[in-house]
């Protein structure tokens, strides 16, 4: 789907500086420095040049919501094994339990342990 934008796009470019070849000077103003170019290519350079400062502002702005995704993905990941030591202690209690053992108090999570009678 790319390349239906882009090939035109690129061929639009192309012709653009094969069909402006008359010669310009290019000035920037806060220094004395001319330079000689084509005005299909300098309009290239220019517009190459902004795209670039509009890939890195966009690229910035990024920045935030890709180092949130890498924590979350983190933290997930996190979770996931979490949650899978929990069902491994919870198949083992079930082991345990079917041949009749009791379970080790380190295996049972705490959660999982009925509360002491209340004394009065």
């Amino acid at each position: 789907m790319r390349w239906v934008l882009f090939v035109p796009l690129v061929i639009l470019l192309a012709l653009f500086a094969l069909s402006n070849q008359q010669e310009v000077q290019i000035r920037l103003w806060p220094f004395d420095v001319i330079a000689v170019s084509t005005f299909g290519m300098a309009t290239l350079l220019i517009a190459a040049v902004a795209f670039l400062v509009g890939a890195l502002v966009a690229w910035s702005a990024a920045l935030p919501a890709r180092r949130r995704a890498a924590r979350l993905e983190q933290a997930a990941k996190l979770m996931e094994a979490e949650l899978a030591a929990y069902h491994a202690r919870d198949e083992q209690v079930r082991r345990d339990a079917a041949m009749g053992r009791v379970p080790e108090a380190s295996l049972v999570p705490a959660s999982a342990m009925l509360p002491a009678p209340a004394r009065r």
